[in-house]
């Protein structure tokens, strides 16, 4: 089967004939990386419902998750930025949005994954959200003709076999030269921890202890999953140095919360703008990124003055940030992961072991009153 192009548009890619029987595309034509997302995205969501025993979805771009998720409760800045109102919102569709807010710039065009069968209440809120296709292991009746009307038809919707399970091995090819490696089949369980120093995990972060290492499973290493409250905040993925990772993880953890100030949260921008807009502006007034140029643009903006959030009130605001799980997919080699990580409100810390200076970072986490998990499961991926 032909797809639409391969790694770029320049490059032809196909699925190669009877290996692709537990996949089906329902609606649009998918590129190579369409699959990749997919079907990385999918993993991750079908190991976290396996591994907490509840809904999960994620928002993938690039071989990478923006945001992963469980069901749990909606805050008021949510329900804001996705316009739902104060209803109910059921597991499906709450464990989305609570991946999608995680840090919506990134998820802007994203490949979304969910661990349920699509309902009508999921599709009816991708209407209004920009993305580039899903995968799930059904769709209620229905719901494949509502989706298919994003983006004049070429809105790609997977349908995926959740009992299909992977050969025991797997080949790369790369430059002519063929590899091949064990598949990745070790469960991730609340028993992998097999040391702790400092404050036991509560129920909840062992739960986020969970959602972080099956996070880092399918992100490109390096990688440093911040987690609270059953979901993503910050996602460092793919840096060469792990302390740059756990920096990155900090920062838009620290948007993401900053995104709830009351100063942002209540920006006067246009009530015409369009959501991506008034959120892309929210979000870099949080991180503090915003230009001379932009300044001045946003100011032209504004229907009404609105003081700047001041320093003094950001670090303030920063301090009531707490409960945060740090996962890291290889061992910490420096303490400076430790001091980023303290000053991002996180509590617990989770690694493999085998650092050569592991006494260091135990010694780090107890000066900065952290709980230390030790596992002794690497988790790369590339």
């Amino acid at each position: 089967m032909d797809l639409r192009y391969g790694m770029n548009p320049h490059q032809r890619a196909r699925i190669i004939d009877g290996s692709a029987g537990h996949i089906r595309v329902l609606c649009g034509v998918a590129s190579m990386i369409n699959y990749l997302d997919a079907l990385n995205a999918w993993q991750l969501v079908a190991d976290a419902q396996r591994a907490t025993d509840m809904v999960a979805a994620a928002s993938f771009k690039h071989v990478s998750p923006a945001g992963a998720a469980l069901n749990g409760a909606l805050d008021e800045t949510m329900r804001e930025t996705w316009g739902l109102g104060t209803g109910q919102l059921g597991p499906l569709a709450a464990a989305y949005v609570r991946a999608r807010d995680a840090d919506p710039r990134s998820s802007y065009g994203d490949m979304i994954a969910v661990s349920e069968p699509v309902d009508d209440e999921l599709a009816e809120l991708l209407a209004t959200v920009v993305s580039d296709g899903i995968i799930a292991p059904g769709y209620a009746p229905g719901t494949v003709a509502k989706l298919a009307r994003k983006k004049r038809g070429r809105y790609v919707v997977f349908e995926i076999d959740p009992t299909y399970r992977p050969p025991a091995t797997e080949i790369r090819t790369v430059f002519g030269v063929a590899i091949e490696q064990d598949h990745d089949r070790q469960p991730i369980t609340a028993d992998l921890i097999r040391s702790i120093e400092g404050p036991a995990l509560t129920d909840a972060s062992t739960a986020d202890a969970l959602l972080g290492m099956i996070t880092a499973r399918y992100t490109q290493s390096n990688t440093v999953v911040l987690v609270r409250d059953g979901m993503t905040v910050g996602v460092g993925a793919g840096q060469q140095s792990r302390v740059d990772c756990t920096e990155l993880a900090g920062a838009k953890a620290r948007t993401w919360w900053l995104r709830r100030h009351h100063s942002i949260r209540n920006l006067p921008l246009p009530a015409d703008l369009p959501r991506q807009q008034r959120l892309n502006w929210q979000i870099a007034l949080a991180a503090g990124t915003l230009t001379a140029t932009q300044h001045r643009e946003l100011a032209e903006l504004l229907t009404q003055p609105h003081p700047p959030i001041e320093a003094r009130q950001r670090a303030a605001w920063r301090r009531r940030l707490s409960g945060i799980t740090l996962v890291s997919d290889g061992y910490l080699p420096f303490r400076d992961n430790i001091d980023v990580a303290a000053e991002h409100g996180v509590a617990v810390v989770v690694e493999p072991t085998g650092a050569l200076h592991g006494d260091t970072i135990a010694d780090a986490c107890r000066e900065h009153r952290l709980a230390l998990a030790r596992t002794e499961l690497r988790l790369f991926h590339h």
